[in-house]
């Protein structure tokens, strides 16, 4: 997800123990966790919000689905026929042309 190696995160609790203190760190760590879970259940409010404006033939909707080329592959490539659409071979060139 963040490609963070083991090294990495005992570098930042060193850090964090130096910058908040230990004292603090605990409570630190226990409101970054609240808030992590706030941003993913606004996150996933969203997404159901916006299955649900979309109206019917949404509902298997993805967040990854949002991109416009994967929504349109998606969603209008089903209308195309796929044999009306050949791929025209690219010309090769000849090297001793150049």
């Amino acid at each position: 997800m963040l490609n963070i190696g083991g090294g990495e995160i005992i570098g930042l609790m060193v850090l964090g123990m130096i910058l908040i203190g230990p004292d603090r760190m605990p409570n630190v760590a226990a409101d970054a966790a609240r808030f992590l879970v706030k941003l993913k259940n606004m996150a996933q409010s969203a997404t159901n919000e916006l299955k649900e404006n979309l109206g019917p033939g949404y509902e298997d909707l993805q967040v990854k689905d949002l991109h416009p080329k994967t929504f349109i592959k998606k969603h209008i490539g089903d209308v195309i026929d796929k044999s009306d659409l050949e791929m025209k071979p690219k010309p090769k060139i000849d090297p001793d042309i150049l």
